[in-house]
């Protein structure tokens, strides 16, 4: 009877646990694994690095929504294979933040409306992908649309890092309909009652607009927002 000796495989990484490699020829890495996946459908779906950061960098903003959100900032560095692109998409100070706006304060507000700058993430998904993508813009979103409509479950990771902020954050505006229990059940009762009507995210997104960000003043950016707002 012919035996087979297994031998072990030796990895010696400088990491205190045992990682195993992983080797592929793409990969998609970010601290929510369903955020991971929607990444990974892109690259499937016939998509590049690109289509697969931004489809990632768009769910997490459902599944890890203590750490992300549209009202966000975003850098970018790209490689496209002969010249590197950068793009800063931080968020500007609204035109009305002067210094004698805040006078009195000892540091900048943490929470509230004096504590929000100029949102630009959104802004650089549409020129990242206008510039680099390859695959349709809205499709990017599909991941993100399944799970808000349907749920997902909360991983460790991200439960771990939701809990705290309840305390916090509880008083704030919208955050305990949204991001608590109680508010979770009721919004399944709603989305059950309304489960027939027609999802207002599957109408047509509106046309592609390169982004206010760097190419403008913070006065300019404000009133293109308020105009995107009144469409």
């Amino acid at each position: 009877m012919l035996q087979r000796t297994v031998r072990p495989v030796v990895v010696d990484t400088p990491y205190p646990t045992f990682r195993r490699p992983t080797l592929a020829r793409n990969v998609v890495s970010t601290s929510q694994p369903l955020a991971a996946q929607a990444g990974l459908r892109m690259m499937l779906a016939g998509g590049n690095a690109v289509d697969a950061a931004l489809a990632t960098a768009i769910t997490l903003t459902v599944v890890e929504p203590i750490s992300n959100g549209i009202g966000s900032d975003l850098f970018a560095i790209i490689w496209d294979g002969k010249k590197l692109h950068g793009l800063n998409a931080s968020g500007r100070s609204p035109a009305a933040w002067t210094p004698e706006y805040f006078k009195g304060h000892e540091h900048m507000p943490s929470r509230g409306w004096k504590s929000v700058s100029v949102p630009g993430a959104v802004s650089a998904w549409v020129e990242l992908s206008k510039k680099f993508g390859k695959l349709p813009f809205k499709k990017l979103f599909e991941p993100a649309m399944h799970y808000a409509a349907n749920g997902f479950p909360v991983s460790p990771f991200v439960a771990e890092r939701w809990d705290p902020q309840v305390p916090e954050l509880r008083d704030q505006p919208g955050f305990a309909k949204a991001s608590s229990p109680a508010g979770a059940r009721r919004a399944r009762a709603r989305s059950s009652a309304s489960a027939t009507r027609p999802r207002p995210w599957k109408r047509s997104l509106p046309p592609r607009a390169r982004p206010s960000i760097a190419a403008s003043s913070p006065r300019k950016s404000r009133r293109t927002l308020r105009k995107r707002a009144a469409r």
